[in-house]
């Protein structure tokens, strides 16, 4: 008997990762659900069904082989990556501590980038799978006051199109979905809080959720949610680079 298709779903306890877990159990799959907080994930299991939590900090150092070893023990090999986990920083780089921002990067991009090579060797032997990478439209330009977040989802973009390309024709879709601001709990971890323009402007995680994987099921290596996300992202093709930098200064993403 075939196994059911299991997808594996990192930064799942909040925002998109709620909503991939819910999108992605209605298409079949079952889950594998991996966050920090345990009674956030224990009580979307809960809801699901046919899902399983892992408590993991990705950015600790082994973390994903740790996982990795979990999901061999359960007897389960990832049909479809995720890669959610990550988070934000507003503040001058300066000012803000040297370990969180080196968390952010662990987070952001070497769990990122551990988990997909982990996951693809079973996906190349099978010549099915996709790896959907979540970046943002902040990868499209420098962000001054948030500059290691912006530069690492710059990271995520650039992975993930090459790796697109190295794939192509080897069955395994691999994509990268870039919002905008979004409504998560994204702008409060960030420290922007809840009454600023961020919040007015974010569209619903569910929406974004939607979009990624229908992008990821077209084969599309970059899904961009949204006609004003799409004008944004090409700011750097039509403006200035000393410009670009002083209106993304102004603008957080």
């Amino acid at each position: 008997m075939a196994k059911t298709p299991v997808a594996l779903i990192t930064g799942a306890s909040s925002g998109l990762g709620v909503d991939f877990a819910r999108q992605l159990s209605a298409k079949g799959y079952r889950l594998v659900l991996v966050a920090r907080r345990r009674d956030r994930l224990d009580a979307l299991a809960a809801e699901l069904g046919h899902a399983r939590a892992v408590t993991s900090d990705l950015a600790a150092p082994g973390a994903a082989a740790v996982l990795m070893v979990d999901l061999a023990a359960h007897d389960e090999t990832v049909s479809v990556l995720v890669n959610n986990a990550g988070f934000g920083l507003g503040g001058r780089f300066a000012t803000l501590e040297g370990d969180r921002q080196r968390g952010m990067i662990d987070l952001n991009c070497g769990a990122l980038v551990e988990l997909a090579h982990a996951v693809l060797p079973d996906m190349l032997a099978k010549k099915k799978g996709a790896i959907l990478n979540v970046a943002s439209t902040a990868a499209f330009q420098p962000g001054p006051g948030m500059a290691v977040y912006f530069a690492t989802k710059a990271f995520v973009l650039s992975f993930t199109e090459a790796l697109h390309e190295e794939l192509r024709g080897k069955g395994v879709k691999v994509s990268a979905l870039c919002p905008g601001p979004t409504a998560t709990e994204f702008g409060e971890v960030a420290g922007f809080g809840k009454s600023t323009a961020f919040e007015k402007i974010a569209v619903s995680s569910h929406s974004v959720v939607r979009a990624g994987l229908d992008g990821l099921e077209a084969g599309k290596a970059i899904v961009i949610p949204g006609l004003i996300n799409k004008a944004g992202a090409q700011g750097h093709r039509l403006l200035p680079r000393a410009l670009l930098r002083r209106v993304a200064g102004m603008v957080k993403m």
